[in-house]
């Protein structure tokens, strides 16, 4: 019996773009479903119930950011991967969009390929942390890696793929300090060529959700971070 293909929703108001993605991701194996602007992002998204969102982040109607809030927003997709694109290499935009909920990005011109690669680490993550059979706990803080949950005391937290997989991999590796790049090839599957300050933004919006359990999320200057109980 043959497994459903992963389904991808591609947001780009660019027609070239658009196909060029489209052609090369069905290429690489994945069902996918387009649309040119935020709003229409958004119906597609209600309609198709996708396994990973490639968003661009400059649309017609509704941007990119703001799609992303929305995502982020409803609870039935809190979690769904999101990579954005853009056409601008300035910094404030890259961590904008990681801010906003965004667990992956990737600066035009890009490779489709790496754009695929991208996509195969952001589902293998989601996949494994959901099969793992193993729950986390310290104080007040519970991480239920197979039902994909986060409570802190009797409040439930919503966290995406990729802050879930960090929360997961600091507190498995609690007490031992986890260089940034470290960090970036175990949980994003990055070299240590990409930016990091990836982990720093993700690090930051994982502790504001946290509220009073963020107190184990210890900086440490100059290296990275680490997980640690009172």
């Amino acid at each position: 019996m043959s497994t459903q293909k992963p389904k991808v929703l591609v947001v780009d108001d660019e027609p070239d773009a658009l196909e060029l993605i489209k052609f090369n991701l069905k290429e690489f194996g994945y069902q996918v479903v387009t649309a040119s602007d935020g709003r229409r992002a958004l119906e597609v998204l209600r309609r198709e119930n996708p396994d990973l969102v490639v968003l661009d982040l400059m649309l017609p109607e509704v941007d990119g950011l703001e799609v992303c809030k929305i995502i982020r927003r409803n609870v039935e997709t809190a979690d769904l991967p999101v990579i954005m694109l853009t056409a601008k290499a300035a910094e404030i935009d890259r961590v904008l969009g990681l801010e906003l909920g965004a667990d992956d990005y990737l600066t035009k011109p890009f490779s489709p390929r790496e754009l695929g690669l991208r996509i195969k680490n952001l589902l293998k993550r989601k996949g494994t942390t959901e099969e793992e059979k193993e729950t986390l706990r310290c104080g007040d803080l519970v991480v239920d890696i197979p039902r994909h949950l986060v409570k802190v005391g009797e409040n439930r937290v919503e966290l995406t793929a990729t802050e879930f997989n960090l929360l997961t991999v600091l507190m498995q590796r609690r007490g031992r300090v986890q260089t940034r790049d470290r960090l970036l090839q175990d949980v994003w599957d990055y070299d240590s060529s990409v930016d990091t300050r990836t982990v720093d933004t993700h690090i930051r919006r994982l502790r504001e959700k946290l509220g009073e359990a963020s107190k184990y999320l210890d900086t440490v200057r100059g290296v990275g971070y680490r997980f640690v109980e009172e």
